[in-house]
């Protein structure tokens, strides 16, 4: 048996650069961090005294004959890309829901194509792991899906991902003292809305408008840089960072009127008269998770004014998506 341990991530500023329509032209850049949530998938020969060659165990229970069959678009997509013959049982457990702007799709699709190459007994370079699940999620599948997501499952931790301008992305990790890197986390607070949505059909109400949208977007690549500067000075700026999420909202907001809504916005409003100093929806937007900045002393008010929110603590993490159990098996 394999199992694969792939985390989930934050990401601060860019997001919407990282899609090809825009960094092909553009360039893009994303400052985000994986957290220690995960994905995990197992994969095992399925023993052949079945009717089914093939068992999936996800939301749901899928018993298939035929890779075709299969309705899952990701295990499909990527079982027909890696010509998967022999038969194979595929169970998915998440810390975390899906559709919730964590980049939960693109961690599963990262955890399985490891699974599988690990399954084979073959080792993948972060790079590759990377690049494989980006084009099975764009070109395989045809999602409407960035790349930041697959990179940041792959890679891990607390990274400045370039796209664009001669290389399909670069990879530097952001160098912060231990000391400084806890306080950043000790000032984010994550709540779950509730609210599960397609971020597919976001992103392509957005793309649709990326050339009325080209200022808005331009600005939301600097940011990367800004925050990126706040984060490495001799004297860390965690207040202008807060400061620079709130920017970084209202500018997200500007994308399309589906990134929000009048009860994350009211909740939001609620956060900063608690003291929160900025904070953004993750991923698409429309629901999810909601990243909140603030001060650690302002933690409790904020908390109990957004009380109808789960409050999901979490801490950075580095290590990507990795094989955390392999056991061959006699099949």
């Amino acid at each position: 048996m394999i199992i694969s341990k792939t985390p989930y991530r934050i990401s601060f500023f860019g997001g919407g650069t990282d899609f090809p329509a825009w960094y092909r032209e553009n360039g893009g850049a994303v400052l985000s961090t994986t957290i220690d949530k995960y994905c995990y998938i197992s994969c095992r020969n399925l023993p052949p005294f079945f009717e089914h060659k093939h068992r999936f165990v996800y939301s749901i229970i899928e018993d298939v004959v035929n890779v075709s069959d299969i309705k899952h678009p990701a295990i499909r997509g990527v079982f027909q890309w890696l010509n998967i013959q022999v038969g194979l049982e595929i169970h998915h457990d998440g810390d975390l829901p899906a559709r919730s702007g964590l980049g939960s799709s693109s961690s599963f699709t990262v955890g399985l194509l490891n699974t599988l190459r690990a399954h084979a007994n073959k080792y993948y370079s972060k790079a590759s792991l990377a690049k494989d699940a980006i084009f099975v999620e764009q070109e395989v599948i045809g999602e409407t899906v960035g790349s930041q997501d697959q990179v940041a499952a792959a890679y891990g931790g607390f990274n400045q991902i370039t796209f664009g301008g001669g290389a399909e992305f670069i990879v530097k990790p952001v160098i912060m003292q231990p000391k400084m890197q806890r306080t950043l986390n000790n000032h984010l607070l994550l709540f779950f809305t509730g609210v599960q949505r397609s971020a597919s059909q976001i992103e392509d109400a957005k793309l649709k408008r990326l050339g009325p949208n080209a200022h808005i977007m331009r600005r939301i690549s600097q940011m990367v840089d800004e925050g990126l500067a706040m984060l490495t000075s001799d004297n860390v700026d965690f207040d202008g960072f807060g400061r620079l999420l709130h920017e970084g909202w209202m500018a997200k907001s500007g994308l399309s009127p589906e990134v929000s809504s009048s009860p994350i916005d009211e909740a939001y409003q609620a956060a900063r008269e608690e003291g929160a100093l900025g904070g953004k929806l993750l991923g698409a937007g429309g629901g999810g998770f909601m990243l909140i900045f603030a001060d650690p002393r302002y933690h409790q008010g904020i908390t109990q004014r957004l009380a109808k929110f789960v409050h999901v603590p979490f801490e950075f993490e580095n290590s990507g998506s990795t094989i955390a159990l392999y056991q061959p098996s006699g099949l």
